[in-house]
């Protein structure tokens, strides 16, 4: 892939902004968080100007409320991820870009969503593959910068029985990590339907990622055309060298925010560890609970 040419991944700003923090005497934020913040707002479709995410309410809340839990799992503090949106807005605030009532109002919200983020974090119904395993590889104490290491614990891991995966999994929530998960509709607590669930949830935040993606290249490559510049050979073929691109960036995003490398191991090398569900289990699932509703049509009602 020529990635200058089809320019998938953002060139966000950060550098630029944490040296705008530093000559102001703003307290630091980490580079890593802030450069996911950028990347994330301009792959949600947030507009640019001179190359910054520009903000509202609506842009927050889908960033921090709908977006960051799907793809990062902090080591540290998720409080980062919100002091990160809240040195954009004061950077906006000062390139007149937001106006005083504006720039309180935001900070404000980035304030309450930023804490709720942690709260979303430790929601196990909210978790995705890389999420789940980034947790269960850091718990058993691996090298999660080493990637023999990080291969050879999911070997381990896939000769483990079904029930010793479950246990693996509620270790999580025993030592603290993650918040208890109740019992649904009578499904035990890490049974078929949450893993089911897990798997839903890992292929539509890769899929939003990979649409961001091919969007960034797109808006790109009209300016390319526009100069006369050729198309790049992914694009000059069959549209699914193109798709298969995009989702090799959408994976490597998805390592990085996780585990290096970690979100391409579980789809191409051990997707057995990480099933996402096709059309054919959707559909048998979705029969499956009608029958159920059928037999108790008081709780369908319900």
């Amino acid at each position: 892939m020529n990635d200058e040419d089809l320019q998938l991944i953002p060139r966000t700003r950060a550098e630029e902004l944490l040296a705008w923090a530093e000559a102001q005497g703003l307290p630091p934020v980490p580079e890593e968080a802030l450069w996911t913040v950028l990347a994330l707002l301009e792959l949600g479709g947030a507009p640019l100007h001179e190359g910054f995410p520009e903000l509202g309410s609506a842009v927050l809340e889908q960033l921090l409320h709908e977006r960051l839990h799907l793809y990062v799992q902090p080591e540290g503090d998720p409080g980062v991820y919100g002091a990160a949106v809240r040195l954009l807005i004061d950077h906006r605030r000062a390139v007149r870009r937001l106006n005083a009532k504006r720039h309180e109002r935001l900070h404000a919200e980035a304030e309450w969503q930023g804490e709720l983020l942690g709260t979303l974090l430790r929601r196990p119904a909210l978790l995705t593959w890389p999420r789940l395993y980034t947790l269960l590889l850091r718990a058993d104490g691996v090298d999660t910068g080493d990637p023999d290491a990080v291969r050879g614990w999911l070997e381990a891991f896939r000769e483990r029985s079904p029930e010793e995966r479950t246990a693996a999994y509620a270790g999580l929530v025993a030592a603290g990590e993650l918040d208890p998960l109740p019992e649904a509709d009578g499904e035990p607590a890490w049974g078929s339907v949450h893993l089911l669930s897990i798997g839903m949830a890992t292929d539509g935040a890769r899929r939003l990622l990979e649409y961001g993606l091919m969007q960034r290249s797109y808006r790109n490559l009209a300016a390319l055309t526009a100069l006369g510049a050729p198309m790049p050979d992914e694009l000059s073929g069959d549209f699914e060298e193109f798709e298969a691109v995009a989702e090799d960036g959408a994976l490597w995003l998805s390592g990085e925010w996780t585990v290096p490398g970690l979100a391409e191991l579980l789809v191409r090398g051990y997707p057995d560890l990480a099933p996402e569900p096709g059309t054919a289990e959707l559909l048998a699932y979705a029969q499956e609970r009608a029958g159920e509703d059928q037999e108790n049509p008081e709780v369908a009602e319900d």
